[in-house]
This record gives structure tokens, sequence and C-alpha cells, in this order.
């Protein structure tokens, strides 16, 4: 019987524990991809699959400087964001094939307010609250990096 238990805990940590470190540190597991604003450069984990985007920046209590999270969907649609178990403010920039700014959303921490594209995008930056106004950055704005090549 004590041989069956430690069988089964054993077990236990083989299957759980990788679930266990990802819903501690998912960002941690996360593709990241180099992204530039003219000379301004930005560090994002990138976010593509449904359950992916749905967690985004949930739960984070800090983030760096130059570092954001790119979502990245299948196709162009209008995109809407809210902040539902967000702490940090952000500025959600949404963006076009070409990498073209098409409107940028001020997001207020905890808020279920939505932002949502001015037009159908692929792509949605979050970046720390006033990072895009900061530099000049706005609609029409064009940011480079390899999802942005197509």
């Amino acid at each position: 019987m004590k041989r069956l238990l430690i069988h089964l805990f054993c077990l236990l940590i083989v299957f759980a524990g990788p679930a266990w470190a990802q819903s501690e540190s998912p960002q941690l597991q996360l593709p990241r991809v180099q992204l530039s604003a003219g000379m301004y450069l930005i560090n994002a984990q990138v976010v593509s699959t449904p359950e992916q985007r749905a967690t985004g920046l949930m739960f984070r209590k800090e983030m760096p400087a130059n570092e954001g999270m790119l979502f990245v969907f299948e196709q162009p649609g209008g995109q809407c964001f809210w902040m539902k178990n967000t702490f940090l403010p952000l500025t959600a920039a949404f963006i076009a094939d070409d990498g073209t700014i098409v409107n940028l959303a001020d997001m207020h921490p905890q808020s279920l307010d939505s932002h949502c594209s001015a037009k159908p995008v692929r792509f949605v930056l979050e970046m720390h609250q006033g990072w895009f106004a900061k530099r000049g950055l706005k609609a029409g704005s064009k940011l480079a990096g390899s999802p942005f090549t197509r």
C-alpha cells in the first residue's frame, strides 16, 4: 500500500508539476519578438493562442520599461480589450498588418471598460501607459519587426 501511494505521488508530480509551474509564471514560457518604433526598441512577449490572449498581462505587478505584450490574431477583426485582473496601467496600440498604428487606447487597471480597434487589425501591442505618447507615437506611426513583414 505504501509503495502504491509513493507511485501515485510520483505520477502526480510528473504530470501536474508542469501545470503548476506554468500557472505560476506563464510569462517565462512565452516567445519574444523585438520590435522597433523608429529608434525605440521594444522587447515583446508574443501571445497567439486563445488561452494566452485571454490571460494576457493579468495578475502581473511589474513589467520592465521597454517591454510589452504583442497579441497576434489569426485574421484581422475588430479587437476589443479590457483590464479585468490587470494591475498595470497600459496603453493598447491596435496595429495593421504592415505595422501602422491604427489607434491607441489608454486602459486603467482592473476596469471592465472595453477599448476597441478603430478598424479590423491582427495585432495589438500593450505597453506601459504613456509609453507611446512619451515617444511621440500616435495613429499613423509605424512599427517594424518580423510580425509586420508578411
